[in-house]
């Protein structure tokens, strides 16, 4: 766009010069205005980028829905979701075991996709997705990787910090579980401590050293898992803090991130109280609300290394007929939007 000065070369004889004058001076006016209002306005300012991400199955899909237009009244730009597929080859697979790590290698580009965004949402089958999220935020594809390099050689990987919410600690590995399931195991996994195949195929290499882990809302472990954590160097944040919103809730936090590059933040929805989640088969009573939860995930967003947020195991259906699981996963991720906002508008 050109814009022409009234000089008195130019203007014609009928425009006075006082009026050039009152002309210019409420042009520019004008302008410092609607530069004042677009630097306000909460669309140019804080505007939150999120993507979302979502294992292929019922639960996940439940979540999916309405979650976009919900974000957006937050203050959010949504991208679109993306949802895991396996190849025909994949599917084909024999073993739940290794069909669940081939599901967190396809999570993990999903992830990885979405390196550029403030906040990644992923919607998660169970907490063996645990794998595919901390592999996508370990090796985002925005990362420069050395010249020449082959597949993961010679990529520089993000250091990744976790925090699990759940009411187990999925410490377990094969020779302590009492229960032989892979759902009891993915921390462990992702630290390194078994299943060294599952966690390559799904992409998460190194492993997180466990001073890179904070247990939160713990409070069924079994025995030979305890004595795992015990000797780990993993922190941990209780109920207790979070009902009260404890100091301890940000500065582990603050301890993550001085550690790491980026934090992620795992919920089991069987954290909360059962009165949320009756239809979750592993409930453990004397648990946070979702409430209480959601205020603790605003405190641990608002670190702008906080940068991904997982939701998994959702009761629905028959097993959550007032949808009262649901609204407490939607109370959940409110909260961690409104500490990505809080961060971006300051």
């Amino acid at each position: 766009m050109r814009v022409y000065a009234l000089t008195r070369q130019r203007r014609p004889r009928w425009i006075s010069e006082a009026a050039v004058t009152s002309f210019t001076w409420v042009f520019s006016s004008s302008i410092v205005l609607v530069a004042v209002a677009l630097a306000a306005s909460p669309a140019a300012q804080d505007r939150v980028r999120v993507s979302i991400v979502k294992n292929r199955s019922e639960g996940p899909a439940v979540m999916e829905r309405g979650l976009a237009d919900r974000l957006r009244t937050l203050g959010c730009d949504v991208a679109a979701t993306s949802t895991v597929q396996l190849t025909p080859d994949e599917d084909g697979q024999y073993g739940a075991w290794n069909k669940a790590a081939l599901e967190s290698r396809h999570l993990n580009q999903l992830v990885s996709q979405a390196g550029n965004s403030d906040l990644v949402i992923g919607l998660l089958t169970n907490c063996s997705d645990l794998l595919g999220m901390l592999a996508g935020l370990q090796r985002p594809a925005a990362a420069p990787a050395a010249p020449g390099a082959v597949g993961l050689a010679g990529t520089k990987p993000r250091r990744v910090g976790l925090v699990w919410i759940d009411a187990h600690a999925d410490f377990n590995t094969p020779e302590t579980t009492l229960s032989g399931m892979l759902g009891g195991m993915p921390v462990a996994i992702a630290a390194g401590m078994c299943l060294t195949r599952h966690r390559l195929v799904s992409g998460l290499d190194p492993a997180l050293p466990t001073k890179y882990i904070v247990m939160a809302g713990l409070r069924d472990v079994d025995p030979l898992e305890q004595e795992l954590l015990d000797r780990s160097d993993c922190e941990m944040i209780s109920v207790e803090d979070i009902r009260r919103l404890t100091a301890n809730v940000g500065d582990q936090i603050g301890r993550l991130a001085r550690l790491t590059d980026v934090i992620y933040v795992h919920i089991d929805m069987d954290v909360l109280d059962p009165s949320e989640v009756a239809g979750h088969p592993l409930t453990a009573p004397e648990g946070p609300t979702s409430r209480e939860l959601a205020a603790a995930l605003e405190v641990m967003f608002r670190h702008p290394k906080a940068g991904a947020l997982g939701i998994a195991s959702l009761p629905f259906g028959e097993r959550d007929k007032d949808l009262a699981s649901l609204k407490a996963a939607q109370r959940l991720i409110d909260g961690a939007v409104a500490g990505v906002r809080s961060r971006a508008a300051r």
